[in-house]
């Protein structure tokens, strides 16, 4: 009776929950981060004739992502998990859930889109590629609560190589998915690793989407010269819920450059065709944004301090690990690269490889994402998605019955209430001030325009559905007027069967429009 009453104590199924994270999970112990400024790298005397092997099976203007590449220039780690470094300052989006004015909420997404990118590996390095079905979780704690935030990832493409990952932190308010596709190109004494696609971030108490892409990878110096890695290109982030947007270009060091040209950047953030503020710096170093009306500028965010607030992150223990997951998969090549034996870590990459193409080759019919599936969204004109969704995403804002959420089997959800110790919220007394009732209008309004999003994601799926099922019927009608040409056979005609479908959508109808009002009393 004790354990029954325990579990179903809010405080002790909170409790139950933090207990199992810290019993899975153990705090991942890299912490390196790199130091700022150019990233360069020496290549070994014993390693440049496998780098001049490689250069023979390439030409200027090819996709590498089938080209077999070295283990000395592999960071002992996959690609699935390099996406999770965005993540941890994750909890600044915490910050801009709370603020009232959108343009801060802009700001404040900027400043943790830009957090992302300061954490280098030692040395000149490329991640693991995930073969397909790869899977990869983690999870980062707040420094000052019990909240978590849960990231997990899936290879859902091979032949193109896309990734998709999604990561909540509901109680705190922000939800992000997103998809993307890896390709790299050669062009002689460089080559750039381009990342197609992008994320959304979720304000799930604003009811707001911001949509981002990335910056590409340009290493250079790969046949004369020293080689060396930079960030470049053009990124966006945009929200079309407030207006606001940002484009910042990240800067490629010229020939004859010198370090002031080392990784920086420059930016705007506008509404509509208005530019409201410029954005200058370092993506390494420091960042300043400079208002254009009133000509104040700040510091947006500055690498130094911030790598001092990093979110402590948790993996899970290699022994509960499944066996795709990419710890576990990639176990034996991490080993040998640590030790330095190029040999042994080329042999179990090897070994990956072939029972990936020989899974491949065994396939009976397509393949299909354990985590992710297909679905299609509209994106701002010029943004490229991968059209990957998570299949148990949530933005829907915490709710009060809501005790604790948690991963499990790569399952993110919540610990519930018991309904019955669910308790109606006291009415509004004469000492209520005119702030706080405009600001519990404001919530009612962003409840009610994030159940109308469901609504309508609702009606899309059910007119997918309808489409499917008259598809069919028009394909029974068909064979149906080819048996009426038969005289000994007698089938119903095809205004029957419309008379029939008819009455099946209409019942559809009715019982939507009825489980709807009794879910809505309810």
């Amino acid at each position: 009776m004790a354990d029954v009453q325990a579990r179903e104590d809010p405080a002790a199924r909170k409790q139950d929950v933090l207990a199992r994270i810290q019993n899975l999970y153990t705090e991942d112990p890299d912490r390196e981060i790199g130091v700022a400024g150019e990233l360069v790298e020496e290549v070994a005397e014993e390693n440049k004739s496998l780098l001049w092997f490689l250069l023979k099976q390439v030409r200027p203007g090819m996709d590498l992502s089938k080209v077999v590449l070295p283990t000395f220039i592999l960071e002992p780690r996959s690609f699935l998990d390099k996406l999770s470094d965005n993540y941890y300052h994750a909890d600044i989006l915490g910050q801009a859930q709370t603020l009232e004015d959108p343009y801060q909420r802009f700001k404040c997404v900027l400043r943790w889109y830009l957090s992302g990118l300061y954490r280098k590996p030692k040395g000149l390095k490329k991640p693991y590629n995930p073969v397909l079905g790869e899977i990869f979780r983690c999870c980062w704690r707040d420094r000052q609560g019990d909240t978590y935030t849960y990231y997990v990832a899936e290879q859902v493409s091979h032949h193109p190589p896309i990734s998709a990952f999604y990561v909540s932190n509901r109680k705190d308010g922000y939800v992000i998915e997103g998809s993307l596709l890896a390709r790299s190109k050669f062009y002689g004494n460089s080559t750039s690793a381009i990342l197609e696609g992008c994320a959304r971030i979720h304000l799930l108490n604003w009811g707001e989407t911001y949509v981002t892409t990335a910056p590409y990878a340009h290493c250079k110096g790969i046949v004369i010269g020293t080689l060396s890695m930079e960030l470049g290109g053009k990124v966006h982030i945009i929200c079309q819920d407030t207006g606001y947007q940002a484009d910042v270009e990240f800067k490629l060091r010229s020939f004859l450059g010198g370090a002031d040209q080392t990784n920086a950047i420059s930016g705007r953030i506008k509404k509509g065709k208005d530019t409201i503020a410029t954005v200058e710096g370092y993506w390494d170093g420091k960042i300043d944004i400079k208002d254009k009306r009133s000509g104040e500028e700040s510091n947006l965010l500055d690498v130094a301090i911030l790598k001092e607030q990093r979110m402590p992150r948790y993996l899970m223990k290699l022994e509960n690990q499944q066996e795709f997951e990419s710890q576990r998969l990639w176990l034996k090549v991490s080993e040998a690269i640590a030790n330095d034996d190029q040999v042994a870590a080329t042999e179990q990459k090897t070994i990956i490889e072939e029972a990936q193409r020989a899974r491949a080759r065994n396939l009976l019919s397509p393949w299909l994402p354990r985590l992710f599936r297909r679905d299609s969204r509209t994106v701002p004109e010029g943004i490229i998605d991968q059209g990957w969704r998570y299949n148990h995403v949530n933005t829907s804002p915490w709710q009060p019955e809501e005790i604790i959420e948690f991963e499990e089997g790569f399952v993110i959800s919540s610990a519930m209430r018991r309904p019955e110790r669910l308790r109606e919220p006291p009415p509004p007394s004469d000492s209520d001030s005119r702030d706080e009732l405009a600001r519990r209008s404001k919530t009612s309004t962003r409840t009610m325009k994030q159940a109308l999003i469901a609504i309508d994601s609702s009606l899309r799926e059910q007119t997918v559905a309808i489409e499917r099922l008259s598809k069919t019927v028009e394909a029974m009608s068909e064979t149906q007027r080819a048996l009426e040409l038969r005289p000994q056979v007698r089938t119903p005609t095809a205004s029957h069967t419309w008379d029939l479908f008819g009455g099946f959508i209409l019942a559809m109808v009715l019982q939507a429009l009825l489980n709807w009002l009794f879910y809505t009393k309810n």
